[in-house]
């Protein structure tokens, strides 16, 4: 019984504990949001676009995936 007990209480200590280490704050999301476009040195309406969709949480396509070459 008392096995059971440490057990259960390890095993919800584990899942209450632990975080997905990709999500970030919304503090963090914005700072790493204004460095990309501090990076590519945007202004204005660019910028303004570029924070928007950055802290957006809509997955976007990065474009066609990659094919590899042909072995021969």
């Amino acid at each position: 019984m008392m096995i059971r007990l440490v057990a259960a209480f390890g095993l919800i200590a584990m899942v209450a504990g632990s975080s997905p280490a990709s999500a970030l704050t919304s503090k963090q999301k914005m700072e790493t949001c204004t460095f990309g476009a501090d990076s590519q040195k945007l202004t204005g309406a660019a910028r303004k676009s570029f924070i928007t969709k950055c802290m957006s949480n809509a997955d976007s396509p990065r474009g066609e995936p990659a094919t590899p070459a042909p072995k021969q």
